[in-house]
Formats: C-alpha cells, structure tokens, sequence
C-alpha cells in the first residue's frame, strides 16, 4: 500500500523488453537507501517489484498487462518518473490509500498556471467516472490529490507549489497520458451495493 505522497522524481537509467513485458531499471538514491529484492516501489503509481538494486539504481519486470494498461510502455531512458516506497505501519498516511494497482490512463487537456497553483483537467474513461467526486481523492501517476470539478468525461485538480517542483506533474503537458488510480472505497462500495 502507499500513501500518494511522493518521495523522490527519478530517472528511468533503462528499459529493455524482454519476453513480452519488460526490464525497467530507475535511478532513486531516496528509494533505494534501503530497498532490497522483494520491496514494493510504486513507479507513476503502478506497484512494482524490486529484483536488484546496485547503488542508486532499482531494477524491476514489468508485465506486458502493465505496460498496456498503464503509461509505463511509453517510457523510455531519460524519463522522469515518481517514486514512493511502499508505506510502513507505523507511518502516517498523508495523503490517502493508494494501492499502486492504475485504472486506466488520461489525457491532460488543459492547464491554467495561476499565482500560487496550477488547474489542471484531464479525461475520465467513462468506466472510471463512477468513482471521481468532487472533493475526493485520486491518484495520478501516484500522486494523491483532490479533485476540484468533475463532469461524466473529465475531472480537475490544483497543484500547489510543491507538488509542481517535487513531481513529474510540474513538467506535463497537454496531451501526455497520465496513469489514474480512483478511490478504492468507492469501488468497494459500489460492489457491496451492487450485490445486495
């Protein structure tokens, strides 16, 4: 599990494909301080499997279902990517629950810089509009945010300072595809609804 909080902006060092899926290697001196084989890295929010680290570099597979479904396939070497290490109990959860297991993907359509945030709106698959709220929680390419508008095929957030500088978001632009992860409460509420 993790929290949407990113912790570090990396870089994609290589990616090789391999047996129809692929070998992603990243640079993250903060992801791999203390990453070993076997830990959970969520790379743009998609949850992936640690299989080597040498020095500041972690190496993972990553399936051909997860390279189709998400915005991993267009990655290449030089790519800035978000990294969060999977969240200890004992940790606080500052942003909000985040499997690492991506819906689907979105295209950012517009972006509007302001003083002190930028608004941002991407598009909603309508499969996924079910589960965006206004003032509810989402995660794109893993970073929890809020959302402030939603219509049935497209949603919008802020993005402070911080957010811009610390993550990949800063550097976006209209028309690249972004991973989204919705809410899991409301996909659990909508099945147990559902059966009864």
């Amino acid at each position: 599990m993790f929290t949407g909080i990113i912790e570090e902006k990396g870089e994609v060092v290589a990616i090789d494909q391999a047996g129809g899926g692929a070998v992603l290697s990243v640079r993250g001196p903060v992801v791999t301080s203390d990453a070993k084989h076997g830990d959970s890295i969520a790379v743009n929010g998609v949850c992936l499997t640690v299989v080597e680290v040498e020095d500041d570099v972690f190496t993972v597979d990553v399936m051909r279902e997860s390279l189709d479904r998400s915005s991993l396939g267009g990655l290449a070497q030089g790519s800035p990517v978000n990294l969060e290490r999977a969240v200890r109990a004992d940790q606080r959860l500052g942003g909000h629950i985040v499997q690492g297991h991506v819906d689907g993907t979105a295209v950012l359509l517009s972006r509007e810089p302001g003083e002190s945030w930028d608004d941002v709106r991407f598009s909603l698959p309508g499969a996924l509009s079910p589960y965006v709220a206004e003032k509810g929680s989402i995660a794109i390419d893993g970073i929890s945010l809020t959302v402030t508008t939603v219509d049935d095929d497209s949603f919008g957030v802020s993005l402070i300072p911080t957010t811009l500088k610390l993550t990949t978001m800063g550097e976006r632009q209209v028309g690249d595809i972004v991973n989204i992860e919705v809410d899991v409460i409301a996909k659990y509420v909508e099945r147990l609804v559902v059966r009864q």
